[in-house]
């Protein structure tokens, strides 16, 4: 159902993208630490809903739909802004492209394999993956602006989330490998079950 908690914590991940937006566009200390604060509870929700939709057998279809949306919407977004917005050093902006295409990739591989009823499923190590990507999002939208708010300016902010983003996109290479080759596997095996039900020419 739309209303289980579990969707909700869903929904309230996209509800969360404009908020986070437009705090981050306002370009002042305490935007900046609020974006990061919003961003960061977003992404706990990603954690709780799977847990409450398991624990309280609230599983369903529009859920395991939603959630992955949810989330390349979020991560889509606040990758967008702080490219955008420049704060994001020349180097920092390999690791966000390969974030990108990797969630492009996966989603275009799901899509896929639900076609032919095959699920894709979480690895425990995309779990880390997404565990640094968030944390390195949620720390580059706080910045060095937050960090002199908080009378912290000795502290590298920014420095921080760009090296916890380059470990996310190492730990979103291999798990985007580990996908393709599923998929490749489930099309390979797909196409030669095709050509065996194919009887011989007499």
């Amino acid at each position: 159902m739309l209303t289980d908690l579990p969707n909700l914590l869903t929904l309230s991940r996209i509800a969360a993208i404009p908020v986070v937006v437009a705090l981050a566009a306002l370009r002042a200390a305490p935007a900046d630490l609020a974006a990061c604060v919003v961003f960061s509870a977003a992404a706990i929700t990603d954690y709780y809903d799977g847990k409450l939709a398991r624990t309280r057998r609230q599983m369903s279809d529009f859920g395991r739909m939603l959630d992955p949306i949810a989330d390349k919407l979020l991560v889509g977004a606040a990758l967008m802004m702080l490219a955008g917005e420049q704060r994001l050093s020349f180097w920092g902006l390999f690791p966000a492209i390969v974030i990108l295409l990797r969630e492009i990739l996966v989603s275009g591989l799901r899509e896929y394999l639900a076609g032919i009823r095959v699920g894709l499923p979480v690895t425990p190590l995309a779990k880390w993956k997404t565990g640094f990507q968030m944390g390195a999002l949620g720390t580059l939208l706080a910045g060095d602006s937050s960090a002199a708010f908080l009378h912290l300016s000795l502290l590298p902010v920014s420095a921080i989330g760009e090296a916890m983003l380059w470990v996310a996109a190492g730990l979103t290479l291999m798990t985007g490998w580990d996908y393709l080759m599923a998929g490749v596997r489930h099309a390979s095996g797909m196409q030669r079950a095709s050509r065996d039900a194919v009887p011989p020419h007499a």
